[in-house]
């Protein structure tokens, strides 16, 4: 797919019967895709760090938890990985946790996001 408004990489339904673990089912789906973003389709802070992205050329997958049945569990889990609230969005970038919203924009600005998207292959340049 295309970066475009109402569009960011791969959505991909979160809606598997599989049970487990929230914490366990993150790590797998974190670790399935290059860069994988946990979201809530209204949040605006989900909606800057999609864009980022997408303006940076890369097609993240999104988890709009939201829109999961088991949404509510997965964030709850996201909280506590992350020790904080609020717990979207959340980024992870070659199946490793970058963080949420102010941890990927300081690793833009620091010049070090790039780099990690190149050596997770969401980035070519």
């Amino acid at each position: 797919m295309h970066c475009q408004t109402g569009s960011w990489g791969s959505y991909v339904p979160t809606t598997r019967t599989t049970v487990g673990d929230p914490l366990e089912r993150i790590e797998r789906l974190a670790s399935e895709n290059a860069v994988v973003i946990f979201s809530i389709s209204s949040c605006c802070m989900c909606h800057a760090i999609k864009r980022l992205f997408c303006g940076m050329g890369v097609n993240p997958t999104v988890y709009e938890l939201d829109q999961d049945p088991r949404g509510k569990d997965m964030e709850k889990a996201l909280m506590r990985l992350l020790g904080s609230s609020p717990a979207v969005p959340v980024v992870f970038i070659g199946g490793k946790l970058v963080g949420t919203m102010d941890r990927v924009m300081a690793s833009h600005i620091n010049g070090t996001l790039v780099p990690l998207l190149k050596q997770a292959g969401a980035l070519w340049l």
